[in-house]
């Protein structure tokens, strides 16, 4: 058993084991502590005795303040740790960032698919994408039909250089104002899905009376030229199984045109990867989030992009970031979006100390500010060099941070909008997560859930705690399977078919 000390001047440590009251537990360069309670594995432990409404310091930053006093050896959660008002203002600045030296024997390239633009694709799938929510089941049916081999009539799976049909669907798209900023978020989505590089052809599926009309959005799609594109509406086709067959038609001719696309050796440089966690634990910070850290300073150093979202679960940890910006423009949009989303909050009649699940609670993160600093270890520590709105196109090369909320769906939606091409996801509690047309590549933080949900998991980063592997090489192993899903591995996810659910546009604005 052991405890493990982050920084020098934390007041607590982390359990890397569950452990009972009564045990005298070394802390690795610390000495040792004797627990007055049990503690949980990922749970915090007090290293020293903490006087009432004392600061308390995790990664060498503020996390809370104490609710009552605490005594060293005493488990710190929820029932004496809460969120002080000016924690963010209190925690310590950054450093600036900073860019690797690559190793020599850094891999430098992957298989993709070369658009005839000159962008480059992980995936070659066919979009069957829908104007509103009246539009979804009739989307739905005719992927299922095209890609499953149901019913009779001939999938694509097994066509050389065609990945799948996803039925790119979404909740709203009528009873809403067709102006403000709920409007234009959704038509920024729903184009950027269209012109994601992931997406080789596309059939446009509307209602036919819907406010996000099929005519209106087809005038704003920006499809590249080389990209199939067609599309209806189910009024005209004279209802459901019209337009089913009629979808089926389509994409089985499309099917046909992009049979036999091939990969080949493209630069790290073309990879836009979206970083994003979900389910996260006490271990987060200490295993995957910093090993996904390191992999994405690699791909920057190589002149790839990363993007980094959830604005909700960088609060606290703000000052980090921007103190990495490359410019003081970018740190001052990065501090406007978190006083939107601390006036938003307000607004709703809540706080971002509402952010973490119970789910995050009981994996032994406390309060918001403690998971923020946890989840920005996901971006490694290279230079900040732009910031973006929800699904607005994302810039190229560097690490991008993009406005999004802290729910999953919700956030690689916007990413997958703005053109990320793979994402990673880590996970401390499970995730059953999938991303179509993007491949989702996830992260388990512990041994635990990456021995229960093995399915799901396509890399276990506990040795970094468990084994003692330096997070260097376990960031390497992330990086080298990232390039080996870029190049036509099927993720965990994909191996289960996940990713057609979780398509969730940012809906904000009135519902009419």
């Amino acid at each position: 058993m052991s405890l493990v000390v982050l920084n020098e001047s934390d007041d607590v440590a982390v359990a890397t084991t569950a452990m009972p009251a009564g045990a005298t537990v070394g802390v690795r360069g610390a000495g040792e502590v004797t627990l007055r309670g049990d503690l949980p594995a990922g749970h915090k432990v007090a290293l020293r005795d903490l006087a009432a409404g004392a600061l308390v310091r995790k990664y060498g930053q503020v996390i809370g303040r104490t609710l009552a006093e605490v005594r060293a050896g005493e488990h710190v959660h929820m029932h004496n740790l809460g969120m002080p008002e000016d924690a963010a203002a209190r925690a310590t600045q950054g450093a600036a960032g900073s860019t690797l030296l690559l190793p020599a024997d850094l891999r430098r390239t992957f298989q993709g698919f070369r658009r005839p633009d000159g962008r480059v694709a992980t995936r070659n799938y066919i979009g069957v994408l829908t104007t509103v929510n009246c539009s979804a089941t009739v989307a739905r049916k005719v992927a299922r039909l095209t890609e499953d081999d149901a019913e009779g009539v001939e999938g694509v799976e097994g066509v050389e250089g065609v990945d799948g049909v996803v039925a790119l669907t979404h909740g709203t798209g009528c009873g809403m104002a067709a102006q403000g900023e709920g409007w234009d978020l959704l038509r920024r989505t729903l184009a950027g899905y269209a012109r994601n590089p992931n997406i080789g052809g596309l059939v446009v599926i509307g209602l036919g009376c819907e406010v996000n009309t099929v005519t209106g959005l087809m005038a704003d799609l920006g499809v590249a030229e080389h990209v199939p594109v067609s599309s209806y509406t189910i009024q005209e086709l004279g209802g459901t199984s019209s337009a089913v067959q009629r979808g089926v038609e389509l994409v089985r001719r499309m099917t046909s045109d992009l049979a036999g696309t091939v990969r080949t050796e493209v630069d790290v440089a073309e990879l836009v990867l979206g970083l994003q966690c979900g389910g996260s634990d006490g271990w987060s910070g200490l295993t995957a989030n910093p090993a996904l850290g390191v992999a994405s300073d690699l791909l920057v150093a190589a002149g790839a992009t990363t993007v980094l979202g959830e604005t909700p679960e960088v609060y606290g940890a703000e000052h980090l970031l921007a103190a990495r910006a490359t410019s003081p423009e970018v740190a001052d949009a990065l501090m406007a979006r978190i006083r939107w989303w601390e006036t938003y909050t307000q607004r709703q009649g809540t706080t971002l100390d509402a952010n973490p699940s119970p789910g995050n609670k009981a994996g032994g993160i406390t309060t918001i500010l403690e998971k923020s600093l946890g989840a920005v270890a996901k971006a490694g520590h290279s230079p900040l060099a732009a910031v973006r709105e929800y699904a607005e196109e994302i810039p190229r090369p560097g690490l991008v941070f993009m406005d999004t909320p802290g729910y999953d769906p919700v956030s690689v939606t916007g990413m997958v909008a703005g053109g990320a091409n793979l994402i990673c996801f880590t996970t401390g509690r499970g995730s059953v997560f999938g991303s179509r047309p993007v491949p989702t590549v996830k992260l388990a933080t512990n041994a635990d859930v990456a021995g229960r949900m093995a399915g799901d998991i396509d890399l276990d980063c506990s040795p970094v705690v468990e084994q003692g592997l330096p997070l260097e090489e376990m960031g390497r192993r992330v990086y080298d399977l990232l390039l080996d899903v870029a190049s036509g591995r099927r993720s965990a996810s994909e191996e289960l078919g996940l990713g057609g659910e979780e398509i969730v546009p940012w809906q904000l604005g009135a519902v009419l």
